[in-house]
């Protein structure tokens, strides 16, 4: 059992150092928007679906090793990290440890994730709001205010601007 659970550990390292790469490629994919470094943007993006693919295949063989535990306890469901730390004493320790340094990771990334995804409805709304600009100057001539400013409509929101 004691093999299993170092095993464990060893899992949860992985994927809070996976999760650690990828808050710094969400960080530095921010910058990159709000920079409008599109190329950076598409790279940044790439890797960061690269580093979940692995974040999706560390956890996919944390809840295998995590079912044969609690098999090996005759625990029913699937054992928290608190109730295998509860069940191992000797290992109660690291495994709080670690559940405590993933949470933390896994929340900046949650974090970052939204604000990110706040610039880029930010952008999307001016983007969207320039290409009107564009497209009324041109269908339309009458659409100039006397002061030669293109007239516009009501404000664009960010979910129309997506669609």
């Amino acid at each position: 059992m004691s093999r299993q659970i170092s095993e464990l550990e060893g899992l949860l390292r992985q994927l809070i150092t996976e999760h650690t790469r990828l808050l710094q490629l969400v960080t530095r994919h921010e910058v990159a928007m709000k920079a409008f470094d599109l190329r950076a943007m598409d790279d940044l993006g790439r890797e960061q679906d690269t580093v979940r693919l692995m974040i999706v295949n560390l956890e996919k063989k944390r809840r295998i090793l995590v079912a044969q535990i609690a098999k090996a306890l005759n625990v029913q469901g699937e054992p928290t990290l608190r109730q295998l730390a509860a069940l191992e004493p000797d290992h109660a320790k690291s495994l709080l440890e670690l559940r405590v340094e993933l949470k933390r990771v896994v929340e900046q990334i949650s974090l970052r994730a939204h604000v990110g995804g706040k610039v880029a409805i930010a952008v999307l709304g001016h983007l969207n709001t320039v290409v009107r600009l564009v497209a009324g100057a041109v269908e339309r001539a009458g659409l100039y205010t006397k002061a030669g400013i293109p007239k516009m409509s009501a404000r664009i929101g960010g979910l129309e601007a997506v669609g």
